[in-house]
């Protein structure tokens, strides 16, 4: 059931991602283009996401535990550090130059494109990648 669950999440997500055009990184560079023609529909979208997972949360978090597990496993790290901080930095410089996020690039791969798929292996080789390089195994 939680695989169902997630699966049917995971299309909600994706459907969501491609009617609000995020799936197109010419989007996702004109919000960054804030000397050229700048285009705030990203803001919009993100907006209407953080207000949706605020209240979700809101009233989710009120139940003793979620639907499909026994208990919440929210996280515990409280700390901003250098991995933070250096990983967040990374990952803005990859979308602002990109246009693509994970979200997207996945549900991209639908379209038949290349870009996505090459996007898709590069994301899987930079997570591999990083992992050996910080020596973890999970």
């Amino acid at each position: 059931m939680v695989e169902i669950a997630a699966l049917l999440v995971g299309l909600l997500f994706g459907v969501g991602l491609t009617v609000s055009d995020m799936v197109n990184p010419e989007r996702v560079i004109g919000f960054f283009d804030l000397a050229g023609s700048w285009d705030p529909t990203l803001a919009f979208v993100m907006g209407g996401a953080l207000t949706a997972t605020f209240i979700g949360y809101r009233l989710v978090l009120k139940r003793p535990a979620p639907l499909l597990d026994t208990q919440f496993h929210l996280p515990t790290a409280k700390v901003i550090d250098a991995r933070l901080i250096g990983g967040a930095v990374l990952f803005g410089i990859g979308w602002g130059v990109g246009g693509i996020c994970p979200g997207p690039g996945v549900t991209s791969l639908a379209s038949g494109r290349i870009e996505p798929l090459v996007f898709v292996i590069a994301l899987a080789a930079g997570t591999l990648g990083a992992k050996i390089w910080l020596g973890r195994k999970s």
